[in-house]
């Protein structure tokens, strides 16, 4: 039996300027047209703002740029990709990276937020600093303030059975702890997440 995939992926590779590549991804081959169109839209406005984040008020010139993605999940009816920029300036100590992710729930035909993930009324953010605290804690991650919760819009992303939820560079810790991510299972978020959703999707065992 082939192995089907809910979209197909090509890469477009466009240069901003001397030493500036960005590489992002576009969706085929998809029966809702419209959708497909609204998705590529959306990662086209999502790598534009991530270079608009490297150089609005740019402290020096940019010496270098380049831009990936990766794709974290494309199965179950649920797109997940995240994209990144590095960029060095001149003189400066070291590069930049922001990392921003997409997950389109494509039953639904929409982009997720992390609220859409879980059940109404359910406090997701308590549930997931408390599982990302433990984490802190058992992995040593060095903090620059501590780490009260996470904000109900947090940076995620869905890999197969687990919810990643990440941070930015110097988030919550210093430069050389990178992104600090967080692996979650499902199944550990099982009683609060929307069963016919992106989370409830993946839990099924199947």
């Amino acid at each position: 039996m082939p192995i089907t995939f809910p979209v197909r992926v090509e890469t477009v590779k466009f240069s901003n300027g001397p030493n500036q590549t960005i590489f992002y991804p576009q969706v085929t081959g998809m029966e809702n047209k419209q959708l497909q169109r609204a998705m590529n839209q959306t990662i086209a406005y999502q790598t534009r703002q991530l270079i608009q984040q490297q150089t609005e008020g740019a402290p020096a010139v940019v010496e270098e740029m380049i831009g990936f993605y990766e794709l974290k999940n494309n199965q179950r009816q649920v797109f997940s990709v995240a994209l990144s920029n590095y960029t060095y300036y001149h003189h400066a100590a070291h590069g930049m990276t922001y990392l921003k992710s997409l997950t389109f729930d494509l039953q639904q035909g929409k982009l997720c937020q992390l609220k859409d993930l879980f059940k109404p009324g359910s406090d997701y953010v308590k549930r997931l600093s408390d599982l990302i605290r433990v984490q802190i804690t058992r992995r040593h991650i060095p903090l620059l303030d501590g780490f009260t919760a996470i904000k109900p819009n947090q940076d995620f992303y869905i890999a197969d059975k687990a919810l990643v939820v990440y941070f930015q560079l110097y988030e919550i810790a210093p430069y050389a702890a990178g992104f600090p991510m967080f692996p979650i299972s499902v199944f550990d978020l099982q009683d609060i997440i929307k069963e016919d959703g992106p989370l409830g999707r993946m839990a099924i065992n199947d």
